[in-house]
């Protein structure tokens, strides 16, 4: 899967950031976090414009899903869970939270972040927030007719 907006991408972390993992953990867990780290970077970093924040908050999410990772394994949807985790990590650190509009839920702000800011098409937010293309691409259809429709 490619971002369609490469400058929103963050580069790969270097050596000694805090990123790097301790070498015992779960091999699935090192691949969820390759795999999340540069959308979850790119999400926090819409929030949290200063870079060293941003990496804070993700390792703080990542940290915390780490303590709850068997049992988000044995949950029926571990990413889904695991972008909770995320979004109210990055939620505790933003100074002044964007109330969203009467009529529209948090996570469809969400949805238009990643879409929208990020650049990450349907199946991408999918997989990053964890849930299915469809449900993605119609939610954020509404989201575009709702805005479209107050102009």
């Amino acid at each position: 899967m490619t971002d369609r907006n490469p400058r929103s991408a963050e580069p790969p972390p270097r050596p000694g950031e805090p990123a790097d993992l301790p070498p015992d953990v779960p091999v699935e867990f090192a691949a969820f976090c390759e795999l999340h780290r540069p959308r979850y970077l790119s999400y926090a970093r819409v929030w949290l414009p200063e870079r060293a924040e941003a990496a804070a908050a993700v390792q703080q999410a990542f940290a915390e899903i780490a303590v709850h990772w068997r049992e988000l394994l044995g949950s029926s949807n571990p990413t889904a869970h695991a972008w909770q985790i995320l979004r109210g990590t990055v939620a505790e650190r933003t100074r002044h939270p964007v109330p969203a509009a009467p009529d529209r839920h948090p996570a469809d702000d969400d949805l238009a972040i990643l879409h929208y800011v990020v650049g990450l098409a349907a199946p991408e937010i999918a997989d990053v927030i964890g849930t299915d293309t469809a449900s993605v691409a119609g939610r954020l259809r509404r989201t575009m007719l709702r805005e479209a429709s107050g102009w």
